[in-house]
């Protein structure tokens, strides 16, 4: 077996398990305190932390961006009652942190994990296998959640789908240190957005670049109606293996990324202009999983 088939394995176990809590004493509550009532296909609702070490990674975030933590607790097959921490930023539900090694040992896997509404959990799993990708988590009742499942797509970019019971968050402005946009980081961008217009209903958007026509050429904007959810690029970053990143809302890049090798982080790409517009830098938690940081609006520089 390939490293990089090994890594995906890995993963897929890591995010089995974290599928696995709705078997086991571990209650999680919804998506959102304060429910639409209605789901938005194709719109990241969630993101799920795998590290292999919580209180490390609790001291990053907390101090880069002021969340706060919530343990949920749970024994039965766990090896301890604090596997699942929920994260807030400034009271609101944002995601979750998933300690890999009380769940299930690992301590050599770290990694976002970003779960996507669908209306219709069954039809929208379907159609991983019939673009060449994998189920790697059916379909399974989380009760206050929704139905979740986990896929990968044919280039083995994870992903999480969840049918909420009570209805999606509602679209507001992303705040400071909250969570602003997601992408996904891929070796087959016509592929994969072709994929998630059959999956979410979603329908691609050109996009003027003006200064980088090869960017823009490349990119593939994702919308439901007139309402931009994701991004499909190919890989910036040479020997990652195709990934969903996740952005964070910051006034400045580059004094937030000063700060994380103190944090016991470390930079993977400096602060610097993108040309989609505004500033962009990539950065790692302290046990691994990169996160990506940008300024918004996008101005351009």
């Amino acid at each position: 077996m390939s490293s990089t088939s090994k890594r995906i394995a890995l993963l897929q176990l890591c995010v089995l398990g974290v599928a696995a809590c709705a078997t086991v004493n571990i209650d999680l509550p919804a998506v959102t305190e304060t429910p639409t009532g209605a789901r938005s296909p194709g719109k990241i609702i969630w993101r799920d932390l795998l590290t292999n070490d919580p209180q490390a990674s609790q001291r990053f975030y907390g101090d880069l961006f002021g969340w706060t933590f919530e343990s949920v607790g749970g024994t039965s097959g766990l090896k301890s009652n604090g596997a699942y921490t929920l994260i807030r930023h400034n009271g609101e539900l944002i995601g979750g942190m998933i300690d890999t090694v009380a769940l299930n040992g690992r301590s050599d896997i770290s990694q976002w994990i970003v779960l996507m509404s669908v209306n219709d959990i069954d039809a929208a799993v379907a159609k991983f296998p019939a673009a060449g990708g994998t189920i790697v988590a059916p379909p399974r009742n989380l009760q206050r959640r929704g139905t979740a499942a986990v896929v990968s797509d044919a280039e083995g970019a994870l992903i999480g789908l969840l049918q909420t019971k009570d209805g999606d968050p509602a679209d507001v402005e992303p705040e400071l240190g909250g969570f602003l946009w997601d992408e996904l980081w891929t070796t087959d961008v016509k592929s994969a957005a072709s994929l998630y217009e059959t999956v979410a209903g979603l329908q691609t958007a050109t996009l003027d670049v003006d200064d980088d026509q090869e960017a823009g050429a490349n990119y593939r904007l994702l919308k439901a109606g007139e309402t931009p959810r994701i991004g499909v690029m190919p890989s910036p970053l040479e020997g990652l293996n195709p990934v969903w990143v996740s952005y964070l809302r910051v006034a400045d890049p580059a004094a937030i990324a000063a700060r994380v090798a103190d944090l016991g982080g470390r930079v993977i790409v400096e602060a610097r202009s993108r040309p989609l517009g505004g500033e962009v830098a990539f950065i790692a938690g302290p046990s691994g999983a990169g996160i990506a940081l940008q300024t918004w609006p996008l101005e351009k520089n």
